[in-house]
């Protein structure tokens, strides 16, 4: 089958030299992208600004921006049967990004923020996806009730779940524990271990659930 998984930040531009972005290390992704590719499938990897390898026999394609990433997700999702939408997108942007580097000449710096697209939220609506959609939700509290809820309003089969407050796993770890919730209303515990153990689990369960 033909995966495409999106991974990493995104930086959305303050001027040319500042930037906002958030803690992903795309580890996870680039695992799934690794557990995917053994398990025989063909992977696209949209991957934002990371310190990682490119996995070995997979079309990575890098982004700056969650524009970018909506950009490359809408170009190559129509050829896709999977699609893993791991990556850590920023919701708002810069609405007027400096040209030139801003100077601290006052002692405070208003910016205004505008809102991205909703790439996980274009699969099914606007890029017309119909093939198995997951999704990642990075919470700090609520995580099955916002979990769910994102699940329900973003048309995914299932949406992968962790706990983003805790220290010992998540961003920038090798670490993670997750939870994936259904879109029958089942959920099932993926316990602590590696994320490449994690991404091994996960990609046999996508396959599980399309070949049932």
């Amino acid at each position: 089958m033909r995966f495409l998984i999106t991974a990493g930040p995104t930086r959305e531009a303050i001027d040319p030299v500042r930037y906002l972005t958030n803690r992903s290390s795309g580890k996870m992704g680039y695992a799934l992208a690794n557990a995917a590719m053994k398990a025989g499938h063909e992977v696209v990897l949209i991957s934002g600004p990371v310190n990682l390898p490119s996995p070995k026999g997979c079309n990575v394609l890098l982004v700056e921006s969650a524009r970018d990433m909506y950009t490359a997700v809408e170009k190559c999702i129509r050829e896709t049967d999977v699609a893993i939408f791991s990556a850590a997108v920023a919701d708002y942007r810069i609405a007027h990004p400096a040209d030139t580097k801003i100077k601290k000449n006052s002692d405070e710096l208003s910016l205004k923020l505008t809102k991205n697209p909703d790439i996980l939220g274009s699969a099914r609506q606007e890029f017309g996806f119909s093939g198995f959609l997951v999704g990642f939700a990075a919470e700090t509290n609520n995580l099955e009730e916002n979990a769910v809820g994102k699940l329900t309003e973003k048309g995914c089969d299932l949406i992968v779940a962790n706990d983003v407050s805790r220290t010992d796993i998540g961003f920038d770890l090798d670490e993670n524990e997750v939870t994936v919730f259904y879109k029958g209303g089942k959920s099932a515990a993926i316990p602590f271990g590696p994320k490449s153990d994690i991404a091994i689990k996960l990609i046999r369960e996508i396959d599980g659930q399309i070949s049932r």
